[in-house]
């Protein structure tokens, strides 16, 4: 991902619409909103999140922590000066030990998993020919 810096064209984005900008897809979203606690965009009306400029920039700087500069979520906690409130102290515990040292791979194009699935789907009938 290009770091271009973010500029606000109106007060709420949608998910859809951050996910475009962040590159991600809305999964991560709602995932690193459980390990931010400063993370909660407002729903409106529908139940749908939306998210505020100063939301879009906290999610960017997640972001560039996790996929460019390599830390684990809790070393990007760390980075950011956060603490997960909502998570009780022995699974946060439990998990920081278990991404302790590892490192998150830079973002993947998208054509790499698709090849491998495809990969593995050609696998699976050359298997099932051969029987």
């Amino acid at each position: 991902m290009t770091t271009t810096p973010f500029t606000a064209t109106k007060l709420y984005y949608k998910i859809g619409e951050v996910c475009q900008i962040l590159e991600v897809e809305a999964y991560v979203l709602r995932y690193w909103e459980t390990e931010f606690a400063t993370l909660s965009p407002q729903k409106n009306k529908s139940g749908q999140r939306t998210y505020r400029p100063k939301d879009i920039e906290l999610l960017l700087q997640i972001r560039k922590l996790l996929y460019e500069d390599g830390f684990t979520i809790a070393g990007a906690r760390k980075q950011l000066g956060h603490r997960q409130i909502d998570k009780p102290a022995k699974t946060r515990d439990a998990d920081e030990h278990r991404v302790q040292n590892r490192r998150i791979p830079a973002a993947r194009p998208r054509k790499e998993p698709l090849n491998q699935v495809r990969e593995e789907l050609e696998n699976i009938l050359t298997l099932l020919d051969s029987e």
